[in-house]
């Protein structure tokens, strides 16, 4: 079973950010099986960059979304984004240029993150917007 396996669990209660973060679970858990498949680097940079694309999309969502209902921690929620985006950048790039390898350590961080970032901080945005909506 791969890592990056949804599970109920992670739901927020908001049915876009839910779906996206689907997507980015099954974009997440295809650069895996590329991975663990043994797929060329071809392969695994066309995978990245999908799961990359599919990140910014959502993130952009979801941040005009806590701007459209004036979030109070906007700021630093964009600034967690902005962290994320800005180290599978810079991974895209090393693995690019032959400087690092898809790892496990990287699935790993990215489950991580994934998880608490939805689990904690996309928690916290979705309960506002309940409270907005109330």
């Amino acid at each position: 079973m791969s890592i990056f396996h949804w599970k109920e669990e992670y739901s927020v209660g908001h049915p876009e950010i839910d779906a996206q973060h689907k997507q980015l679970f099954q974009l997440a858990d295809d650069l895996n099986a590329a991975m663990t498949g043994g797929k060329g680097n071809k392969v695994l940079t066309k995978t990245l960059a999908s799961l990359i694309d599919y990140t910014k999309h959502h993130f952009s969502c979801e941040e005009q979304l806590m701007k459209r209902n004036f979030y109070p921690d906007y700021l630093n929620h964009k600034a967690l984004h902005d962290d994320l985006t800005a180290r599978v950048i810079e991974l895209q790039k090393q693995f690019a240029s032959g400087r690092t390898a898809m790892s496990i350590d990287v699935f790993h961080f990215l489950k991580d993150w994934l998880t608490h970032h939805i689990g904690e901080q996309d928690r916290k945005v979705a309960a506002y917007l309940r409270t907005k909506a109330a």
